[in-house]
């Protein structure tokens, strides 16, 4: 009898253990209720510009732009791989990329980060 209650024991000191993994990863279930949505005339007007050059499909000014996202930081709705593309939002005064960029789903499903994927916000469709 002693050895089945020291057994449940360690179980439930690793049921404890595991608990705040669990958590971490409903934290970023890739939920966008929780999104914060931006109008497109509430957003810089270089991320209106790249909104443009994405409804026409191009030409991008930089090398990188239309790769696929691969949605790592698992902020936006879960996908299958190959879904999201990211765009960059040129930012004054900076001579690289710098960090905002514009991620498209099915257009118009797009969101802006101006932190390098940190945040997102959905950008109202209608655009």
């Amino acid at each position: 009898m002693r050895r089945a209650a020291k057994a449940q024991w360690w179980l439930l000191v690793g049921l404890l253990l595991c608990l705040p993994f669990a958590q971490a990863r409903d934290d970023h279930s890739g939920s966008n209720a929780s999104l914060a949505v931006v109008a497109v005339s509430s957003l810089p007007a270089e991320a209106r510009d790249t909104l443009q050059l994405i409804r026409q499909g191009g030409p991008f000014p930089y090398p990188r732009d239309g790769v696929v996202f691969g949605n790592y930081e698992r902020i936006l709705p879960q996908q299958a791989r190959g879904y999201y593309h990211e765009y960059t939002v040129k930012t004054p005064g900076v001579r690289h990329r710098g960090a905002r960029r514009i991620v498209c789903g099915k257009v118009p499903e797009c969101y802006y980060s101006g932190d390098h994927y940190r945040s997102f916000q959905r950008i109202a469709e209608g655009w």
